[in-house]
Formats: structure tokens, C-alpha cells, sequence
């Protein structure tokens, strides 16, 4: 009796790590396989635009629906600010459709793609064809430099614009802290 005691509990002990472990957020590997590294963005984030998350999520374009969540991206109207807070309203109505996957991972070509249909249920969030998305098939500021996506876990991405100098990690820098 002590040994099927015993057994039970060593199963339900495994039962338990098991549901534990496929219930967790994991961490999304980059392309190249490493971990994004664990970082407080608040350390070295100059100009940071604190945006808070919308208040609803923008409903997901149906079959055959153009997709208008990337509308105001690089509007000539609009600011730096605005446009980063249409990028953070992109990955979130992409997290919302895609709760499983998270953030899109990869290089900034490999999330544009997955913002371009190139996700499971091919909905696209950024339209083929929009002028802030490059020949290279990278989403790019409105200085037509590429956003650069640093994926802090499954469910936070910062996104940083290299600025009016075209060059990142200068102090012109602006990024979005979710």
C-alpha cells in the first residue's frame, strides 16, 4: 500500500511539472538560436516613449479585409511618437490574434513578414506594399531608417528609431518601452 502511495505521488508530482511547463511563457530564441538577452530597457533608453497599451485591440482584419492598423505609420502629419505607438498597436493586435505565439521573432525582416501575413492564419496587420516597409522588407521609420525590435520576453517588445541621424544607439535615438 506504501509503494502504490509512493507511485501515485511520484506521478502526480510529474503530472504537475509537466502542466507547469508547457503553461509558462518561454523565452523566444533570435534567429541565430541565442536567447535575447535580459535586460532593463530603462537603463539606457534615451528620448523613451512610455506608451500605455490601447484600450481595446483593434479587430483583426477578416478574409479578404484590408488591413487599416498601419494606416497613420509615417503619416506626414504625425511625429515619431505616434508612429511608434502604431507599432506597438501593430504586435499587439498580432499577440491578440496570435496569444500562443507572442511577439513575432527574428530580424526586423522576419517580424515585418509576420506582420505581412506570414503567420499562421496569413492576417496581415502591415498591407503589402506599404511605403514604410523597405525593398529590403524591413519596417522602417519615418526617416526610412529600420526599426529595431528587441524582444524583452514573449509578450514585450521594445522598439527603437534610429532618429533624424540615421544612426542607431546615438543619442537622437527614440524608444518605444511597452
Amino acid at each position: 500500500m506504501t509503494r502504490r502511495r509512493a507511485l501515485l505521488g511520484a506521478a502526480l508530482a510529474v503530472a504537475i511539472v509537466v502542466l507547469w511547463w508547457w503553461a509558462r511563457p518561454a523565452a523566444r530564441p533570435t534567429t541565430d538560436g541565442a536567447l535575447p538577452p535580459a535586460r532593463d530597457s530603462r537603463d539606457s533608453a534615451p528620448a523613451a516613449v512610455n506608451a500605455p497599451r490601447p484600450a481595446t485591440t483593434p479587430a483583426p482584419p477578416g478574409a479578404g479585409d484590408e488591413s487599416r492598423l498601419a494606416d497613420e505609420l509615417n503619416a506626414p502629419a504625425g511625429t515619431i511618437e505616434q508612429d511608434l505607438r502604431v507599432v506597438l498597436g501593430l504586435l499587439e493586435a498580432f499577440r491578440t490574434n496570435f496569444p500562443r505565439e507572442g511577439n513575432p521573432i527574428g530580424s526586423n525582416a522576419e517580424i515585418t513578414a509576420a506582420l505581412q501575413g506570414r503567420n499562421p492564419t496569413r492576417v496581415a496587420f502591415v498591407p503589402r506594399g506599404h511605403a514604410a516597409v523597405n525593398r529590403d522588407g524591413e519596417l522602417c521609420d519615418r526617416w526610412g531608417s529600420p526599426f529595431f525590435f528587441h524582444a524583452e520576453s514573449a509578450r514585450r517588445m521594445e522598439v527603437r528609431s534610429a532618429g533624424p541621424d540615421r544612426r542607431l544607439w546615438t543619442e537622437d535615438d527614440i524608444v518605444l518601452t511597452p
